[in-house]
């Protein structure tokens, strides 16, 4: 009677398994067409100007297969080299500046006082405009004779700035547009990280007498180092491939004073038609956001195990 009943069980078994193959679902009928959108969005126009960077290619005139001749052409060319540095520099005091004033405002919009949600939302408002409205009203700002800029300047004493228009002051002014316009985004980023941190480290501190200025150096802001990163990155990414705001104020003057990478390769691009060079650019400024976010993500992971090896 047993081995009837195994038998049945093992056939019923066999049974069920088959069906269970036979009506397994296929999941390619959804994977395809994301497959290919990424396929169409993302792979083949990156494929495809790694090939047109490798050719010598302007509008009008058929394709020549020049291999690394556009990369070993970088180098040489001071206009190329100049638009580096611009980017670097531009990004540097982009990244720094909001990270210090939106940590700041962090801090104070953090603290309990009356007023405080109407504050943050004024305060937040630079974020919501777009670029190329913020870029005409910091143009008329900074205008020399007319602008508001020069007028503070004239209350407390302070001779007229040429601001965007001589090449000492143009890339510091209009660092001071993407730190007033980005500012309220590190805000909003290291606040959510305050919030986060538990308050009991902050009542053992005040029990052993330490300062706001020590709970902020030894309990806040090694707390908030994760959120920092994460801003930093997000600032730099924008940064290094920021356009509207600099090609609507200043379209990389006076001269190419302000020229970065993101505009000397749209001028190489759709100004001289040199769409072979100016893909190798468009590689070269990939490659270079590649890498500032690598030496970012090395220096979290770094400061990570510091901080792991100095509380062992």
């Amino acid at each position: 009677m047993s081995s009837v009943f195994e038998a049945r069980t093992g056939a019923a078994d066999v049974t069920a398994s088959a069906e269970r193959e036979w009506r397994r679902p296929s999941y390619w009928p959804f994977v395809i067409p994301a497959l290919v959108v990424v396929l169409a969005v993302i792979v083949f126009p990156w494929a495809f100007t790694i090939w047109m960077s490798l050719n010598e290619w302007k509008v009008g005139s058929p394709t020549i297969f020049v291999g690394f001749a556009n990369y070993l052409r970088l180098p040489s060319d001071p206009r190329f080299v100049e638009a580096v540095a611009h980017t670097l520099v531009y990004t540097l005091l982009s990244v720094v500046l909001p990270l210090v004033f939106g940590t700041f405002a962090a801090v104070v919009f953090h603290a309990n006082f009356r007023g405080r949600g109407v504050l943050r939302g004024i305060f937040i408002m630079p974020m919501m405009a777009t670029p190329v409205a913020i870029a005409l009203v910091w143009t008329m700002m900074f205008h020399p004779q007319l602008g508001v800029l020069n007028y503070l300047l004239s209350l407390v004493g302070v001779p007229a700035q040429l601001w965007v228009f001589h090449p000492a002051t143009v890339i510091p002014s209009l660092v001071l547009v993407e730190t007033w316009q980005w500012t309220p985004l590190i805000m909003l980023i290291v606040l959510g990280g305050i919030a986060a941190i538990p308050t009991e480290p902050y009542e053992g501190a005040l029990i052993d007498g330490a300062t706001a200025w020590q709970m902020f150096r030894y309990i806040t802001l090694p707390l908030i180092s994760p959120f920092l990163f994460i801003a930093a990155m997000v600032r730099m990414i924008d940064a290094v491939k920021s356009f509207d705001i600099i090609f609507a104020i200043t379209q990389g003057g006076p001269g190419t004073a302000s020229e970065t990478i993101n505009l000397y390769l749209y001028s190489v691009a759709f100004t001289y038609y040199d769409l072979g060079y100016g893909s190798a650019i468009a590689v070269i400024l990939f490659l270079l956001i590649v890498a500032l976010a690598a030496l970012l993500l090395y220096l979290r992971q770094r400061a990570q195990w510091t901080e792991i090896g100095g509380g062992a």
